[in-house]
Parts: structure tokens; C-alpha cells; sequence
């Protein structure tokens, strides 16, 4: 009765839909343990043989890519080259090599040695490609039937490497020398031909000497790539590899699927007990056994564990990383035991998760921290004993001093995550977007560097009204300040099909043709600061030295060829009294509007009319730096364009530029009668609008403008 209680339900339940899916569930006592879908656009190559062509060998890689029918070429490593290929002059010597005993790496000849570029090659697919990377080939080949697997251009037998008493290998081999196996190849009995007769074991081996032959009819049929041996979809395939002798029942759905499962249980398993049975109920199998809310849990990132743990699994590109947590598990008193309670748990289900999930390549388990070395022992050796039962092989090293257990396991294909699932095009599998305040910040940044190009006249800015917003508010100043610094047209257009966290922008040249932006030439900082250097000319126009240094914010427009408005200036300056020089930390923070005019624009000769003092010439004098900075175009007409300072204007010297020209003007004998009333000062304009500058800076005012929503 012990016996019976104990004993395990292990149940192959298979839904399947011809010619569109077909998935199939390994369950034990109404657990899932392992799970397998297929769909008709996503059939796996894996094990099917080809003949293909050399396309590319590596020397730097040790490898060779392989042609062979697929949209991606396939990878052969120099390990995977079958000694038939290397290069000998004897033909006959090194074609075949013993069951077990491959070549190792260092007997190996170069791959450059054994491949030319265009040689046919036989080659069988050993893994799907993942993500960029083509399949995995090798030119060993293998057949594989239901008790036995047969390796052509191989020497001797062998046992299933699953299989590891020594007392049963013996035996396994003994069964296999009564059998007459043909001379050039290699056979191995599979675990489930351990208890069969000689009579069933020839009949599997003549099903794959027929196929055998049908291979060599094909090969010698053509010269282009082809296939030689397909394998069967995931129906036949579930039930040569899953249908073992502790397997209680078969559950199918589907009329088509039933009888071709009988017809294959008939002929490789004719003594099987194992129950073929048909759901017919209205209800889907899956959602009628249970099953379907389980392969849901399945792709969740977080797995509870019986005791109130759970992990957490994260899949990346190079490994998986999985992380325990107690949580809620509290199951004894000592913090020792209640992890180590935990981990075993946690073992139990990674082994079921890996297989599930059909997770490959490195894994990392960031197990709960045990001081105990017995218990470590016994986290690592329940790992093996579960990982030795799964079909991938894979290797297990001893928990480190981080408590973290590393783990390879077998990539046969992608993992289901891989194949069901698809990157979010908003977040691009990342699982997260960038705020918007950064967005706007890139955008700004990318929209500088675009229009400092001198072809880009206009540019136009896509973005989504959630970036538009952060925009149009907190970055509002930084916009209109790049407007008006580069007097370039600006354009935002919104849309609401543009991605939280994408910008696109458009440049127009100044005839409002496009511009591509990728054919633009990268701006360098080596060749800006070589174009600082050089001092403007007095005839260039402003905005040729504006694009490498910000304009000054002093609004000085008087015309190139008067003076009057410098001697009015100066005229005042002298009567105002002269004011003691500020530390340059108080003249940078001093406000702009002391160096307005409100006299741009007017009518020279109106000023001359008006101020009489404005005719007294003034003494001949070299302008001081900070003159300069206040009145450029005052200072060309002052001093010859060869003896004029380079001008580098900064726009927190506005208010130092004022002072200085208040003190050159101090210096000047004052004039007579009564001294000119004060200039009056130009209200400050608000620094949020956008501002575009003219080009014809002389004799117009600066002119502000919004920018331009598109709607």
C-alpha cells in the first residue's frame, strides 16, 4: 500500500490543432513539469541534416559559416569538424572515430586547413539561433531512432551518457554486440532500449539503415543545398523522446492527432502499457486538467514558493539570474534552518523552472546565505540529483563564498520567453522609459547641435504632447534663449504616435527643401576653437562670429558710419559722476538693462537737433576692452580694423561692458553749459519669450517671436 500511495501519475497530455499549433504538457500528480509548444511559422531545425556550402572561413574564431537553405548561415566550430574533413593524403586514414572518443582541441588541424571556400559539407543543426546569431552545426552526424541512435563515419558502440552505473553500461553493451551492425557506423542504445528484446532492437535498426539509404539517394541527386533528414514535428517527436515505461496515460484532443499516435505507439512501442486515451469534452483539455493557469505562471517573474518564499527570474541576453527570498517564510525558529529550509525549496523549483521555461546557457543562483558547510553540501548535491533526471545536460559548481550557485544548462533553442514574447516597442524590453524632463533636456541638447550647422535654416521637432508639455513650461527659457541665440526658425509638432521617450526632428535648408540630418557633418570642438581665434572683420556680417561665441546681450544699433550716438553717449557719461570699479563677481550678476539705449532706431540727425553737446568732438582715445564689449560697432569706428581686440562677447558681461564705457567716457574733458538730462532706461522684456535676431543688425530692432506649434 506504501508502495501505491507513493508511486507518481505522470500524465503526456497533447493539444493539438493540425496545421497551426501543437503543444505538449509533461505533468506528474497534476503538476506541470515540463512544457513544449510548436507552432506551424516557428518549426524547430534542430536535428535536421543538410547539405550546404562554405561561404566564409574565420581563421580568427577557428570557424567556418555554412549555407545551407536558411535565412541565417550557420556557425561550425573547429571542435565540431569531423575528422572525415581534415586534411590528409590518405584518403582512407582519419575518416571515422570512436563512440566516446572525440579529438580533442589541440590534435585538431587549423580550420583554414580543413575548409575551402564553396566545398559542399554535410552538416546537422545542433541549436536554433538566438537573437543576431545563426544556428549551431556540426558535422557529426547522428540519427536518432527510438531504442537506438545511429552515427555515420563512427567506429564501436556506446551507452546514453545518462546512464552511469558501470554494472549497467556492461550490460547495455552486451545487448548491442549481439545485434550485426554494419561496418562505418557508430550506434549508442538510447535508456528506453534497455529492457527490450533483440527482435525490437533490429526492427529499430533497420528503420534507420532505410533512412540511412534514402540520405545517400538525396546527396548524390543534386548540387545545390538541400535537406537530407527532416525531424518529426513535436507529436512523433513527444512520444519517441517523453513516452518512457513509468508513463501512466496519453491524453490527446484532437481526432488527426490520436491516430497517428496510434499508429506510431503500434509499431515502435507494440508491448507499451501505457493508455492512448481521446478528450472529447467542449471545454479545452488544458483549462479541463488544470493545466492551462499553470503554463500562465509560468512566464512570470516572480515564482511563490510552498513556504512563503519566492524567487525572482530575470533572463538577459548572456545568462539568467535568479534571486531567493524568504519572504513570508518563517517555517523554524533559527535563521540557519529557516534558510536552509528555504533553498531547498528554491533548488526544487529553479530545476522545474529550467525546464519549463527551457532556460539555457549560464545561471546564476543567488541563494540565501548559509554558515553551515553541510548545508551547502546539500543544496549542491540536491541540484545535481534533480538536474541529472532533465534531458539537457548540464554542470553544476559548488555554492561560492557570495552564496551564489552557478550552473550551465544545454540551449537547445530559444527559451519560450524568447519565442512567445517580443521586446516592448515603447521601453524595448528594458522595462523601463526615460522621464520626460530628460527627454525635453536631450532634445534640447540634440536640437543645439542640429542647428549649428550653417545649412540648417529651419528645423522641426516631433514629439509627444506629454514632452511638448515639459517643454513649453520648465524648459521654456532654455528654448527661446536657443532661438534667439542662433536666429533659426522653430518648429514643434505633436503627435500623439510618438513614442513617451522618442524625439524625431526634420532640418530645412533656406529654401525649405529637407535636409537629410544623417548626411550632415559632425561639428568638432578642435576646428571651433581654431575659428574663435580669429578677430571678426569689421565688414563680416554679425551672425558669422555669433555661431561659435553667444551674441552679446548689449542692444546697441546705431549705424557703422556715425558717431553720433557715441558722442551723446559720451556726453553723459561725463556728466553723470564717475563710480568706483566693482569686483567682477558683482559686475557678472549685474542686470542687463543698464546698457539699453532707447535711442535704436531713431533718426541720427533728430539726436543732433535736439543735443546741442553732442557736436563737441571728443579726444582720440584706444577704447578700453570693456568699450568694446558695450558698443562693437562704436569701437570700429574709433580705432583702425588691424589695431581692434578680438571680441569675445559673454552674456554676463553685459552690465561690465556699461561700466566700462561709463569710465572711458569720465575720462573725456566735460563739456560746457548745462550737462544733457540722463538716458532714459529700456524696460526689461521678459527673458521666457523666444527672441530671432535680424541679420541686418544695424539699422533694424531685435524682434521676438513665439515658437511655431504645428498642430
Amino acid at each position: 500500500m506504501a508502495e501505491t500511495k507513493d508511486k507518481i501519475k505522470r500524465q503526456l497530455i497533447i493539444n493539438y490543432v493540425p496545421g497551426e499549433e501543437c503543444r505538449v504538457a509533461v505533468v506528474n500528480n497534476g503538476r506541470l513539469d515540463e512544457f513544449f509548444s510548436e507552432k506551424r511559422d516557428s518549426v524547430s531545425h534542430v536535428g535536421n541534416i543538410y547539405v550546404g556550402r562554405v561561404t566564409n572561413v574565420e581563421p580568427s574564431i577557428q570557424a567556418a559559416f555554412i549555407d545551407f537553405g536558411l535565412p541565417q548561415g550557420g556557425f561550425l566550430h573547429v571542435s565540431d569538424v569531423h575528422p572525415y574533413y581534415f586534411p590528409s593524403d590518405d584518403s582512407e586514414e582519419g575518416a571515422t572515430e570512436r563512440v566516446g572518443k572525440k579529438t580533442p582541441r589541440r590534435d585538431r588541424p587549423p580550420i583554414q586547413d580543413c575548409f575551402k571556400r564553396g566545398q559542399e559539407i554535410v552538416v546537422q543543426v545542433l541549436k536554433e539561433g538566438v537573437g543576431s546569431k545563426g544556428p549551431t552545426v556540426t558535422s557529426y552526424l547522428s540519427i536518432p531512432g527510438r531504442y537506438l541512435v545511429m552515427m555515420p563515419q563512427m567506429d564501436r558502440v556506446g551507452v546514453s551518457r545518462k546512464v552511469e552505473d558501470e554494472e549497467l553500461r556492461k550490460k547495455m553493451v552486451a545487448i548491442l554486440d549481439q545485434l550485426d551492425l554494419p561496418d562505418g557506423f557508430g550506434f549508442i542504445l538510447r535508456t528506453a532500449g534497455l529492457d527490450r528484446t533483440k527482435t525490437e532492437l533490429k526492427r529499430d535498426l533497420a528503420y534507420l539503415m532505410r533512412l540511412q539509404k534514402d540520405m545517400e539517394k538525396r546527396r548524390k541527386a543534386g548540387s545545390k543545398t538541400r535537406l537530407l533528414y527532416a525531424e518529426s514535428d513535436l507529436l512523433l517527436r513527444a512520444l519517441r523522446d517523453m513516452l518512457t515505461a513509468d508513463t501512466d496515460e496519453v491524453i490527446i484532443d484532437s481526432e488527426p492527432g490520436l491516430k497517428r499516435a496510434a499508429n506510431f505507439m503500434r509499431i515502435f512501442s507494440p508491448r507499451s502499457s501505457t493508455k492512448l486515451l481521446h478528450f472529447s469534452g467542449n471545454t479545452p483539455i488544458y483549462h479541463a486538467l488544470g493545466v492551462e493557469e499553470q503554463i500562465r505562471t509560468m512566464y512570470s517573474r516572480d515564482v511563490p514558493l510552498p513556504s512563503g518564499g519566492r524567487l525572482v527570474i530575470d533572463e538577459a541576453e548572456a545568462l539568467v539570474a535568479i534571486d531567493v527570498n524568504s519572504g513570508k517564510s518563517r517555517s523554524a525558529g533559527d535563521s540557519e534552518e529557516n534558510a536552509y529550509n528555504t533553498n531547498l525549496e528554491a533548488a526544487d523549483e529553479i530545476c522545474r523552472q529550467l525546464r519549463l521555461r527551457d532556460l539555457g546557457g549560464i545561471v546564476i543562483n543567488d541563494l540565501i546565505d548559509m554558515r553551515s558547510a553541510k548545508h551547502r553540501r546539500d543544496i549542491e548535491a540536491r541540484f545535481q540529483a534533480i538536474l541529472e533526471t532533465d534531458r539537457a545536460r548540464s554542470t553544476v559548481l559548488p555554492i561560492g563564498e557570495f552564496g551564489v550557485l552557478e550552473l550551465t544548462r544545454q540551449r537547445m533553442r530559444g527559451s519560450h520567453e524568447s519565442i512567445h514574447f517580443q521586446d516592448c516597442p515603447t521601453c524595448r524590453g528594458r522595462g523601463m522609459i526615460q522621464r520626460p524632463d530628460s527627454v525635453a533636456a536631450d532634445a534640447l541638447r540634440e536640437l543645439a547641435a542640429l542647428l549649428d550647422h550653417p545649412k540648417v535654416a529651419k528645423a522641426e521637432m516631433v514629439i509627444n504632447p506629454r514632452i511638448a508639455g515639459e517643454l513649453l513650461s520648465s524648459k521654456r527659457k532654455h528654448l527661446s534663449r536657443l532661438e534667439r541665440i542662433t536666429g533659426k526658425q522653430l518648429a514643434i509638432r505633436l503627435s500623439d504616435a510618438t513614442g513617451l521617450d522618442r524625439v524625431a526632428f526634420y532640418a530645412y535648408d533656406a529654401q525649405g527643401s529637407d535636409i537629410e540630418i544623417d548626411r550632415l557633418p559632425k561639428r568638432h570642438a578642435t576646428s571651433r576653437a581654431r575659428r574663435s581665434k580669429t578677430p571678426p572683420s569689421p565688414k563680416s556680417s554679425r551672425w558669422n562670429w555669433t555661431r561659435t561665441h553667444p551674441p552679446p546681450r548689449v542692444k546697441t544699433f546705431l549705424s557703422q558710419g556715425s558717431t553720433a550716438g557715441a558722442a551723446k553717449r559720451n556726453a553723459a557719461g561725463a556728466a553723470a559722476p564717475r563710480a568706483a570699479p566693482r569686483p567682477a563677481e558683482m559686475r557678472a550678476s549685474a542686470p542687463t538693462a543698464h546698457a539699453s539705449t532707447p535711442h535704436h532706431g531713431a533718426n541720427p540727425s533728430t539726436h543732433r537737433a535736439s543735443n546741442p553737446h553732442t557736436h563737441t568732438k571728443a579726444p582720440t582715445a584706444r577704447p578700453s576692452p570693456a568699450t568694446s564689449r558695450a558698443a562693437p560697432h562704436q569701437a570700429k569706428v574709433q580705432t583702425s580694423p588691424a589695431a581692434q581686440p578680438a571680441i569675445v562677447a559673454r552674456p554676463a558681461d553685459a552690465a561690465d561692458a556699461a561700466d566700462g564705457a561709463g569710465a572711458a567716457a569720465a575720462a573725456m574733458p566735460a563739456p560746457t553749459g548745462n550737462p544733457p538730462p540722463p538716458l532714459a532706461k529700456e524696460p526689461q522684456q521678459p527673458s521666457s519669450a523666444p527672441m530671432m535676431r535680424s541679420n541686418d543688425s544695424h539699422h533694424h530692432p531685435q524682434q521676438r517671436t513665439s515658437p511655431r506649434v504645428a498642430p
